[in-house]
């Protein structure tokens, strides 16, 4: 089974409310002055990955809005296209810098929240069988379920062992 296949929606939010809450914990011990401090082995702030966060969450609960809207679908930005990423992760960024570690923490439970109430409005067709939503293509194997996987759970996950080495790293270099 791969790793973004779920055996229900229940389980798809429990596994993406458990990596949210191990993320968000190791955010606890960082200092508000610390959260723009870049080290060489991550390739982002603390502030940084709660706003890709931020950014990829909004887009992606956005496209299936204005689906259902009737909308058309820019993916993955109307102003950004896939092969201008490095854009719209600076717009993530740039976006979300005026906010204290503290508030950008807030935000991210915030949207962890509207991502599980989104999700939870979904049917498990809906979430499980590939074409239901237009916005998720027509390519095999990419369900709802799976764009899901990796704008949240995945990266979640992935962030956490990101925020762990740069703690290290930060705590290894303190004066």
């Amino acid at each position: 089974m791969a790793s973004y296949e779920y055996t229900s929606k229940q389980d798809l939010m429990k596994t993406i409310h458990s990596h949210y809450m191990l993320l968000d914990a190791e955010f606890g011990g960082i200092d508000n002055s610390q959260k723009d401090i870049r080290i060489p082995e991550v390739d982002k702030t603390p502030a940084e990955i709660i706003a890709y966060q931020l950014g990829w969450l909004d887009l992606v609960m956005g496209w299936d809005k204005d689906e259902k809207e009737g909308r058309p679908i820019l993916m993955p930005s109307p102003d950004y296209k896939w092969n201008q990423l490095g854009g719209l992760y600076q717009s993530f960024y740039d976006k979300y810098t005026v906010y204290s570690l503290t508030d950008l923490r807030d935000l991210f439970r915030q949207a962890e929240q509207q991502w599980l109430d989104w999700i939870n409005t979904l049917t498990e067709e809906e979430l499980f069988t590939q074409g239901i939503r237009k916005w998720t293509g027509s390519k095999e194997n990419w369900p709802m379920v799976r764009w899901i996987h990796i704008n949240s759970s995945a990266p979640f996950k992935t962030f956490r062992a990101k925020i762990r080495k740069w703690k290290k790293y930060i705590g290894e270099h303190e004066e």
